[in-house]
């Protein structure tokens, strides 16, 4: 006999929006507990990992071994290496992955999990620390790790109680806590998170301007003392897509700068006369500017508090390096 099929049951959106509340403010409210009772071994925990001089060693099966990686992750994003070794895959071969030096963290609900069980005697015999994150003190990988970051009994989420959720997002809160904390204990600085993210948008707001930044060979650059047709006959061959000339002074600090917007209001007023007068009767003099040695961050803000298209950069002598045009980083913004 064919099994009977289920038929989902049907809730309004109301029922749906109180469902979610109540779960996250479930979670919420798990992560706080803990808060209120952090593990006695946590402090220990962040030494061991801060003096660790090999790799940190994450595992976890099934959805705590997903979190796992996400803790890796985050360490090794953080300046601690880290990877992560599947409890399954670690007795076909992959123990070779631990050496000397090394840490591991082992992640499991229960404690008891068969597959990380199973390990714990091979962990052992590698003569490396291992770090327990688990809800019970006395539980079998409680009893063979050097380090205990018990979080206690943790009611599931789910209307069932069995679907890993609170628990595991009890875990992750542990593990940004113990990343997080080493980090800082490392002294890991911007410039750090940087080089562990070259291609993220968060990285590149990082980045020093001068990484952004075109370079002075793709600006048009010109005395202050040529003309305005001067300038834009010289120039005209350049392939380029800002509208913004640099214009500098005799001892080649940035004095300066005239835009195509102040070159259509010249022709808008009929000024004609101005186009074979001096450009700096009709530039912008004492332009906003951006050091060198600011973050591209920096850039972004000013070309969206001022309003402006273009951002010289210049050296601490006020010379142009180069410039950061809002095409280039409007999507950063």
């Amino acid at each position: 006999m064919a099994a009977a099929s289920r038929q989902s049951v049907q809730h309004s959106a109301f029922e749906h929006v109180r469902r979610a509340k109540a779960i996250l403010e479930h979670q919420a409210d798990a992560i706080a507990k803990v808060a209120q009772r952090i593990p006695a071994d946590f402090p220990a925990a962040v030494q061991t990992l801060t003096d660790c001089k090999g790799s940190v060693i994450v595992t976890g099966m099934g959805k705590a071994g997903w979190i796992g990686q996400k803790i890796s992750a985050s360490l090794a994003s953080l300046g601690t290496a880290s990877h992560f070794l599947h409890p399954a895959e670690a007795i076909h071969g992959d123990l070779g992955r631990i050496r000397a030096g090394d840490v591991v963290l082992a992640l499991s609900n229960s404690g008891e999990t068969a597959e990380i069980v199973n390990l714990l005697p091979r962990i052992n015999s590698f003569g490396v620390p291992i770090i327990a994150l688990t809800s019970k003190l006395n539980s079998t990988l409680a009893n063979h790790a050097s380090l205990v970051l018990d979080f206690g009994r943790v009611e599931e989420s789910c209307h069932l109680g069995l679907a890993p959720s609170a628990s595991t997002t009890v875990m992750l809160a542990l593990g940004d806590a113990l990343a997080l904390s080493v980090s800082q204990l490392r002294s890991f600085q911007a410039t750090d998170f940087v080089k562990f993210h070259p291609g993220g948008s968060l990285g590149v707001k990082l980045s020093l301007v001068t990484e952004m930044m075109r370079p002075l060979a793709q600006c048009r650059v010109a005395s202050e003392t040529k003309t305005v047709r001067e300038i834009y006959v010289t120039h005209r061959g350049q392939q380029r897509r800002s509208g913004v000339v640099l214009l500098t002074n005799p001892s080649g600090a940035l004095s300066g700068i005239f835009t195509d917007s102040d070159l259509v209001k010249l022709l808008q007023r009929q000024q004609d006369n101005q186009f074979d007068g001096p450009i700096a009767d009709v530039m912008t003099h004492q332009p906003i500017t951006v050091a060198a040695t600011e973050r591209t961050s920096v850039a972004i803000e000013i070309l969206a508090s001022r309003n402006i298209s273009e951002l010289p950069v210049v050296d601490h002598r006020n010379r142009p390096l180069g410039l950061i045009d809002i095409t280039d980083v409007v999507s950063l913004s």
